[in-house]
């Protein structure tokens, strides 16, 4: 006997939803439900708040559609018919608007207050990464190190980070699910991210908006070490690896894949010529607006050649 129309439906959603929650996380990890972060921390307790409040409404809409599809479903002998009753109801109407009303509202404030309640962490004890998307790699730039690296980012754990993005490609957003949510690196802009690792580890990071060819490859590591190890760690690059030019960086920036690389020096004021270089009154703009928290310069080819 075949069976009902309805129940293969409704295997086949349920098969759909298994595949969607085993194939959404990266190597079998959900690593936005793993926070290893202040941040993270933060926005995971965010998403149980929001999954719960927004089950109140789904599962019982979920189960009423089941409900009614099948109970007044058009058949031979249905004995339960479908005779709407067209007549206003006061009080179903306060109960499917204010509902909804409700948990925006709850949302909303949670949401509001533990964004207010993040730690803002004083300049001495943070360190500062300035990071530019390019095609298809990240370029990551320690300024009180005066060192650079390729596709992997060490941190001492422990320390808040203040990661200053932009790009010198098409927009992309800088992402690291464990340590905190996205934001955009856009060419001509200087934006801003706190995130704390607060236990050493290799944290997986990402391209998160689609950049063309080489977008599934834009992948980076955030190592977090100790800070003994950190500075130890900055002293060997310094020491030992290549220093980065000009010309490098003009190669560098080229659309194409790159290995991790490490560089013991780069031109000085790079990060602030490749902002200025797409659009530095529109940076300028920004920073006296919304406090990027650093002045703005003006480094064109030629003053980039004399520091080099």
């Amino acid at each position: 006997m075949r069976k009902p129309r309805l129940l293969r439906c409704i295997q086949l959603i349920i098969m759909a939803a298994f595949a969607i929650i085993v194939l959404a996380g990266c190597e079998n990890q959900f690593l936005v439900l793993e926070p290893r972060g202040p941040v993270a921390e933060t926005q995971y307790q965010l998403i149980v708040v929001s999954a719960i409040l927004c089950a109140i409404v789904v599962i019982p809409v979920i189960i009423l559609t089941v409900f009614v599809v099948y109970r007044y479903r058009d058949r031979p002998g249905n004995k339960a018919p479908y005779k709407p009753e067209w007549a206003h109801n006061t009080l179903l109407e306060v109960v499917w608007w204010g509902i909804p009303v409700v948990i925006i509202a709850l949302l909303g404030f949670y949401t509001v207050k533990a964004t207010f309640a993040l730690p803002k962490p004083p300049a001495p004890t943070a360190i500062k990464v300035q990071v530019t998307s390019l095609d298809w790699k990240w370029l990551f730039i320690y300024p009180e190190q005066k060192i650079a690296t390729v596709n992997y980012a060490p941190i001492p754990a422990g320390v808040p980070v203040q990661f200053e993005v932009t790009s010198d490609a098409p927009m992309n957003s800088f992402w690291v699910p464990q340590l905190g949510g996205q934001v955009y690196t856009m060419p001509g802009m200087a934006m801003r991210l706190w995130l704390q690792a607060d236990q050493p580890g290799e944290y997986f990071g990402q391209g998160a908006n689609f950049t063309g060819k080489g977008f599934a490859h834009m992948q980076f590591k955030v190592v977090a070490k100790s800070q003994a190890e950190f500075d130890k760690w900055a002293n060997q690059i310094k020491k030992t690896a290549p220093e980065l030019t000009m010309d490098g960086y003009r190669n560098l920036a080229k659309p194409g894949l790159a290995d991790v690389m490490s560089f013991s020096s780069y031109p000085e004021g790079l990060f602030e010529y490749i902002v200025n270089k797409n659009g530095g009154p529109n940076h300028k703009h920004h920073s006296n607006n919304h406090g990027t928290g650093h002045e703005t310069e003006k480094h064109d080819m030629s003053g980039m050649h004399k520091h080099h």
